[in-house]
């Protein structure tokens, strides 16, 4: 089984009761619950971690690169001010997919921007938490087309 990351930054342990009209009602462990699941099925082992520190969010990814992990992102908060999270997952060495719960080009201005999005292979947003069953989708799609290749 392969090894996947699932990241997530500032507050999303809040999930269920931090604006649920925004982000729903599944609590954080659920979601977590949710992610692993969705690896079993496609045969990813999938380890799910969140901070509110962006250093150790960096360490993360480092880990991931120097390892050669895949990873899905969600960076929250990160997402439209960490250069230093950018620079982090420049370094990538595997695929990344940038996921959001809502979609931030549908809410206020200063989420429109994402400074991580250049340097990930992709970003799913605006489907709750089906975003992260399509990234982890999308992740096992391009691990299997590199395997055939």
């Amino acid at each position: 089984m392969t090894r996947v990351l699932v990241l997530n930054g500032p507050n999303l342990r809040r999930l269920g009761t931090r604006e649920p009209d925004v982000y729903g009602t599944t609590g954080f462990d659920d979601l977590a619950a949710l992610c692993r699941d969705t690896g079993r099925r496609l045969d990813l082992n999938v380890e799910v971690r969140q901070t509110d520190d962006e250093a150790e969010l960096v360490r993360w990814v480092h880990e991931a690169a120097d390892e050669r992990v895949p990873m899905v992102l969600n960076p929250a908060a990160f997402t439209h001010y960490s250069y230093s999270l950018r620079d982090a997952l420049a370094q990538r060495t595997a695929p990344l997919v940038e996921v959001h719960i809502s979609n931030p080009a549908a809410r206020e201005e200063f989420r429109h921007t994402s400074v991580v999005a250049g340097v990930a292979t992709g970003t799913i947003a605006g489907f709750g938490s089906m975003s992260y069953v399509l990234a982890l989708q999308a992740i096992a799609g391009m691990l299997a087309e590199e395997e055939r290749a």
